[in-house]
């Protein structure tokens, strides 16, 4: 090769660098707005059009101040200090679309954001952010009927305590007299029955569908999977059968009872994200004649052996995240198919194990119920 040559393949190189380089870190627009879960006047955190998240923490005292939200190496986001006593940053690049958790390690203690609202999750309060998606619409509060989640208490004498649930009525269900397919529906691990409503939005979701004819509506059972408490890492160790027996033996009686429910198997579905979809898979194998339709979000899979020679659901909705194990999903659905089983897969495009994700399946999974 000549030098005249090299030297036009060596430009031709260093002008595709750079345009690489372009494309992969676009400049940052500086059109960031309070996030819509911050609290009551607060500025800060704020996002912007492309997913960036800024953070401003007044800590005058402390040294050091990182943001456990990703995309910041290890430790998350580093904020830096100014006169004043401010640490301020922004993520090294976007965030998914939708809910994420996070926290403040200030000084090397954990912190929630002043900021912002808080959300149960990661076994404790965390601070919540929210990115716009693209999609939002269907989870949006909109100029509609409402349905109501309201708070019950039921009886536990396995667990010889009074438990907690949450309950989705649609609207119109006060002012009539007919009854309602049930949707049990539990959270992930380090949740709890607050999560589906606050994080997950399932009630915006419900009312949206039900305004736009796309669903018959239903009756939604949100309640706290952990009846023997569980490390993070050892989730093997969970033990599925106290919390069986709460939510079969003991919930299910009682809202049958209390609310106008159409209590047959084929009125009854269960579905989880996470864990919850762990538990749902158990219990739904071992109780096949309680509920009629069964979905795992995030939450693992069945196999044509898991359901052999027992009672036959209605259907079995299987999802993840593009950014989690699609494959699997759809292996799965496809089985499940061949072997005659009435199956659907859905893959939320561009999520990870994330509310997101769950927010999506609930709202593809929710007209396919009680056909």
């Amino acid at each position: 090769m000549n030098k005249h040559c090299f030297t036009l393949l060596l430009a031709a190189s260093l002008t595709l660098g750079a345009a690489w380089a372009q494309v992969e870190k676009p400049a940052i627009k500086d059109d960031f707005k309070p996030c819509e879960l911050n609290q009551p006047g607060q500025e800060y955190p704020q996002v912007n059009s492309q997913g960036y998240v800024r953070f401003r923490i007044k800590a005058p005292q402390a040294d050091s101040v990182r943001v456990s939200l990703g995309l910041g190496g290890r430790g998350g986001t580093r904020l830096t200090k100014d006169a004043e006593g401010f640490f301020t940053g922004t993520t090294e690049g976007p965030m998914d679309e939708g809910f994420h958790y996070y926290h403040l390690n200030v000084d090397g203690g954990t912190f929630n954001d002043p900021g912002t609202l808080n959300y149960y999750g990661s076994v404790r309060w965390e601070s919540g952010i929210e990115i716009p998606a693209h999609d939002q619409d269907f989870y949006q509060l909109k100029n509609v009927p409402h349905g109501h989640v309201q708070q019950v208490l039921f009886p536990s004498k396995s667990t010889n305590t009074s438990r907690r649930a949450f309950v989705y009525t649609p609207p119109g269900y006060e002012k009539g007299n007919k009854r309602y397919p049930v949707l049990y529906l539990q959270h992930g691990w380090g949740e709890d029955e607050t999560a589906w409503s606050n994080q997950g939005h399932a009630n915006l979701i419900m009312d949206n569908l039900i305004a736009d004819g796309k669903i018959e509506p239903f009756i939604i059972v949100m309640t706290y999977g952990m009846t023997n408490e569980v490390k993070f890492g050892k989730i093997k160790e969970f033990k599925i059968e106290p919390f069986q027996t709460v939510l079969v033996d003991e919930l299910i009686p009682y809202v049958d009872a209390t609310f106008r429910t159409l209590a047959s198997r084929d009125k009854r579905a269960m579905a989880g994200l996470s864990m919850g979809g762990m538990e749902t898979r158990n219990i739904t194998v071992n109780k096949p004649d309680v509920f009629g339709y069964y979905a795992l979000l995030s939450g693992g899979v069945y196999s044509p052996e898991d359901l052999k020679d027992k009672t036959k659901p209605k259907l079995v909705f299987l999802s993840a995240g593009s950014k989690e194990k699609p494959d699997g999903v759809r292996n799965a659905a496809a089985a499940l198919k061949t072997a005659g089983y009435n199956s659907v897969s859905y893959i939320s495009e561009g999520t990870a194990h994330e509310f997101l994700t769950w927010r999506r399946s609930l709202y593809q999974m929710a007209p396919l119920l009680f056909k």
